[in-house]
């Protein structure tokens, strides 16, 4: 069965593509959640006109990424951790810490479209790119502090 997806579906296409598939998976899980609309059913008229509002969602979206994406580009996110010699950090820094400091500044983010360029396993400042939407990417500096530790907030409080 072919079908025009209404959303960017995960291992199936991206929004507006022709797809074939099987007929259950279309009627049974693309079609009920609005997905996708039949390629096959229906005049052509409605096809376009399935493909202008599929476009001008698109677009809304795209402009809310872009926004969203001059919000994030100047946030700096502090991850406190625990490090030993030489500023080395134990375990290292990872894309759901990054996401957790991200929330904590009022901005949810999702781990999976954070990457790392390499893994974070020293103190100091790092940068993370996020991945919001096909095109629109913003980077975020990412700084690593030593967490104190028992001794030190006992030196501190004397």
């Amino acid at each position: 069965m072919k079908v025009i997806l209404c959303e960017n579906v995960p291992n199936l296409g991206e929004m507006g593509a022709t797809v074939k598939v099987a007929a259950g998976y279309a009627r049974n899980y693309l079609l009920p959640r609005k997905l996708a609309v039949s390629a096959d059913s229906g005049s052509a008229k409605q096809i376009e006109h399935e493909m202008r509002i599929i476009r001008k969602r698109e677009e809304k979206l795209l402009a809310a990424m872009a926004k969203v994406a001059k919000e994030v580009e100047g946030l700096t996110v502090e991850i406190k951790a625990r490090a030993g010699e030489e500023d080395r950090i134990f375990g290292s820094v990872t894309t759901a810490h990054i996401a957790e400091g991200l929330k904590a500044l009022g901005r949810e983010i999702d781990r999976k479209s954070i990457t790392l360029e390499e893994p974070i396993k020293t103190l100091g400042i790092h940068t993370a790119s996020v991945r919001l939407a096909k095109g629109i990417n913003a980077t975020v500096k990412v700084w690593v502090t030593k967490e104190a530790t028992e001794e030190e907030e006992a030196e501190v409080a004397e």
